[in-house]
Order: structure tokens, then C-alpha cells, then sequence
């Protein structure tokens, strides 16, 4: 079963945060939320989520992929962790897919992963000047190998369907989208 972690930062972006957890977990692929401390998650609007565990007691675990809710300050907290970054370098180093929405890019292209790639975040985020060869993009995914990029709130799902494509394939994702009830015009399976 593929393993997937995403930390959870006081005041993250709940919608980001819940549709990954959600969706990922739909499309029965292993979720392990992780909080920065041992204390609830309050997230940017003021819903308080509970991670499944710390940062420190998964820090070691393997996992196919890292996910990183963005809002603000949320994403200024994870960035600001020396955790976060490691986990981050190790995962792109064993070819591990890595991704961020919203804020959270920047904490990507502070760990140095969006170097001469492609990605999108939320507008004014990234500043494609301040990175070497970062091609910003303004579409609502953005997939480089294993680098995963997303706009914000609203490309959310767009996004989650795409990381269950990536991990699990084409099958699952349509199962997924199809149980949603999206319009059609939002269906890219």
C-alpha cells in the first residue's frame, strides 16, 4: 500500500489539509498526518485538527510521498523547521515524490528542490528570479518528475487527484473523481 505523510502546521490551510487527508485516504492509499509538536492543529480559519502522531515519532519511516498543506502561517512554520527541509532533501534524494500547494512551494524551493523545474503555487509566492532555472507556471497542477505544485484552495482537489494518479494510477483516480460528483467540465479522466 502506498504511504503517504503530510505535517500539519499551526495554521495551515484546513481546505488544503482535509482534502488531501481525504481524498488520499478515498483512494485507499495509506495517510500518516504528522503535527510539528504533540499538540492539536489549529489550523488558518479556526478548525483544530488532530494528527494521527508527532514529526519526531515518523521522522525515520519511509513513505512514497510527502504532501505539504500551504495557508498562512502554516507554511512559515514548516519552512522555518530544520525537519521539514531534511525529510524533504532525503525524499527527492531516493526519488521520492514530493509535493506542495499553495505557500507551501516556497518551503520546496527553500530546500532547494526547484531548481531548472517547473511549479506553480499561490500567486506571489514564488519568484522565479530568486530561484535558478524555475520555469513558475500559472496552471492549476504543475508535475515535474516528482515534484508536485498546486495554486491553492480551489485547485485542491485538482491536485489530490493528481498525486492519486501519480502513486496509484489512472484507474483509482477515475474511481475517486467519479464518487465525487464533479461536473464534467472539471473531469480531466
Amino acid at each position: 500500500m502506498a504511504s503517504v505523510l503530510v505535517p500539519l502546521a499551526q495554521g495551515c490551510e484546513e481546505l488544503e489539509a482535509v482534502t488531501i487527508i481525504d481524498l488520499l485516504r478515498r483512494a485507499d492509499i495509506e495517510v500518516v498526518t504528522a503535527g510539528l509538536d504533540d499538540q492539536p492543529v489549529r489550523a488558518a480559519h479556526g478548525t483544530v485538527l488532530i494528527p494521527d502522531t508527532t514529526l519526531d515519532a515518523v521522522a525515520d519511516r519511509e513513505f512514497d510521498m510527502i504532501v505539504l498543506p500551504g495557508g498562512l502561517p502554516g507554511a512559515d512554520h514548516l519552512d522555518r523547521d530544520p525537519r521539514i527541509h531534511a525529510l524533504l532533501t532525503r525524499m527527492a534524494a531516493a526519488d521520492r515524490y514530493v509535493a506542495a500547494i499553495c505557500a507551501a512551494p516556497k518551503i520546496l524551493a527553500n530546500a532547494g528542490l526547484l531548481a531548472n523545474r517547473r511549479a506553480t503555487s499561490f500567486p506571489g509566492v514564488l519568484d522565479a528570479r530568486a530561484v535558478a532555472g524555475l520555469e513558475y507556471r500559472e496552471e492549476p497542477v504543475v508535475q515535474d518528475g516528482r515534484i508536485i505544485t498546486s495554486r491553492g484552495p480551489g485547485t485542491a482537489m485538482d491536485f489530490v487527484l493528481t498525486l492519486i494518479e501519480a502513486l496509484v494510477g489512472k484507474e483509482t483516480r477515475a474511481r475517486v473523481e467519479a464518487a465525487l460528483q464533479r461536473p464534467d467540465h472539471h473531469r480531466t479522466v
